[in-house]
């Protein structure tokens, strides 16, 4: 299995133009590739735009467009061969609501898969989008990444489960301003051992920049505070010995504990465990 893998995180502008927001992602693109990159991520919304900021009525979104962008981005990921995990709208039959989607682009330039926000927001649930029902993991030259969006951040069992499923990583693809998001990445990293990557939008960068947290729980890379479109590059590595605990002691002792076996057959009967109310 591969050692390393690099990685980037963007920060990207979001336009209420489609065709803007296709020239911004492929320019973001190239600057991943250049930088050695071999999967690229953007923020929640970052194609279509994001429903209350960008997007104030789906039939205000040219949806033959936004396809035409979409398509040209999974050709110059083919192109590039680079992998993008890429946060859109996706449009079901009328009159049903579109999901808030993560399109899973491989580098020969095929969409290998499409994770829908399963929690949505209060908002999101009543106005604007339709809940995913399932996960969604694929893997990069022997890594293995999971999706989730935005306000499934402040979801634990959202990672719990990716662990439980063998990811090495959670990429959270967000829209938002709330610094609690970081916070929470950063717990959730280290209560599980895995590395997130959080991607979010410039405009919301001096609140919440765009971020790579290692298994320990440690930020290791992460993008200004400073309104701009860019990238955080970083390095997924197995063997750094700043992630052995978090990697060969941690999360299979964490995992086995959760079962709960190595404690029921450990569990005493004795009087004074059964009387809880003396000392």
């Amino acid at each position: 299995m591969a050692g390393t893998l690099r990685i980037a995180v963007a920060q990207s502008r979001i336009d209420r133009d489609v065709r803007a927001n296709g020239r911004e992602i492929r320019g973001l693109m190239r600057q991943a590739a250049a930088g050695g990159a071999r999967l690229v991520q953007f923020p929640e919304g970052a194609a279509s735009g994001y429903a209350k900021s960008e997007v104030t009525a789906w039939d205000g979104i040219d949806w033959p467009a936004l396809r035409e962008e979409l398509e040209e981005t999974a050709a110059l990921a083919g192109s590039l061969g680079l992998w993008v995990a890429l946060g859109s709208a996706h449009p079901l039959t009328p009159p049903h609501r579109p999901h808030n989607s993560l399109y899973v682009i491989s580098d020969t330039g095929a969409l290998a898969g499409r994770y829908d926000k399963r929690r949505c927001s209060h908002t999101e649930i009543t106005g604007w989008f339709s809940p995913g029902a399932a996960p969604l993991t694929f893997a990069v030259d022997g890594f293995t990444f999971g999706c989730a969006l935005c306000i499934e951040n402040v979801f634990p069992e959202v990672f719990v489960e990716y662990e439980a499923l063998g990811v090495d990583a959670v990429l959270v693809s967000a829209y938002s301003r709330d610094p609690v998001f970081g916070a929470l990445a950063r717990g959730h990293a280290a209560a599980t051992c895995l590395w997130i990557a959080l991607a979010n939008p410039a405009r919301c960068s001096r609140e919440l920049s765009a971020a790579l947290v290692g298994p320990n729980g440690h930020v290791l890379a992460e993008a200004g505070r400073d309104g701009e479109s860019g990238l955080v590059f970083g390095t997924l590595d197995r063997a750094d010995p700043a992630f052995a605990v978090a990697l060969e002691k941690a999360r299979p002792w964490r995992r086995t504990a959760r079962l709960g076996g190595i404690y029921e057959s450990r569990r005493v009967e004795d009087p004074r465990s059964r009387d809880r109310l003396g000392f």
